[in-house]
């Protein structure tokens, strides 16, 4: 069972039906035996990093989502869902994230020519070392990738980036380390080559 966690932000369903198309049992839960018990676990979402905190709390879903990382589960963040993982976000103040992951979440710089949020088709640069995680087998480098976001992840330790995004500034788009693998873009509007990445996902 593959679980993609609902704390009630986020497009659910489109992740859902991408992730059909290469999987038949995948389900919407805010349940937190469910998601203990699922073979891998994506966390989605869009909208404010402190309301998704307190969402994920509400439902009692920090503590399982920490045991399934903890667990070796593979475990896919998209969008809001990367930025989580980290310490903290600027985002409202100063906000605690799950810190699964070392590091801060940033506001882009206002910058002329630049709209804000970062809005739509953009490339994604790999990093070299880690070329062979896997999850992005099949998809070229510099291939084009759907973003939405005003925010950016900046991980302390650099090992773990797996693609960057030039937009304002060279920021990660991407992370994987041991079974976590999440993106800053929106694989499930991506068209081909985000679909590929779910599958790759679904095939780890």
């Amino acid at each position: 069972m593959i679980t993609i966690v609902d704390y009630g932000m986020g497009n659910l369903r489109s992740v859902q039906k991408a992730f059909e198309l290469f999987y038949r049992d995948v389900r919407i839960s805010s349940s937190p035996k469910e998601v203990l018990s699922s073979n891998k676990v994506v966390l989605p979402g869009v909208g404010a990093f402190s309301k998704a905190m307190e969402e994920l709390q509400k439902r009692d879903l920090i503590g399982p989502v920490k045991e399934v990382i903890k667990k070796r589960i593979p475990f896919l963040g998209i969008c809001l869902g990367l930025q989580l993982l980290f310490s903290e976000s600027e985002e409202g103040g100063r906000v605690k994230g799950l810190a699964v992951l070392k590091g801060k979440v940033k506001r882009f710089e206002d910058k002329d020519d630049f709209k804000i949020p970062h809005m739509g088709w953009n490339k994604i640069l790999q990093e070299k070392p880690l070329q062979a995680a896997g999850i992005l087998a099949g998809v070229p480098d510099e291939s084009y990738m759907y973003f939405v976001h005003s925010y950016f992840v900046e991980p302390e330790d650099k090992a773990i980036i797996l693609c960057k995004t030039d937009y304002i500034r060279n920021f990660t788009s991407g992370i994987h380390r041991k079974n976590i693998y999440a993106f800053q873009f929106h694989p499930e509007k991506s068209q081909r080559l985000g679909l590929r990445i779910i599958k790759n996902f679904v095939e780890l």
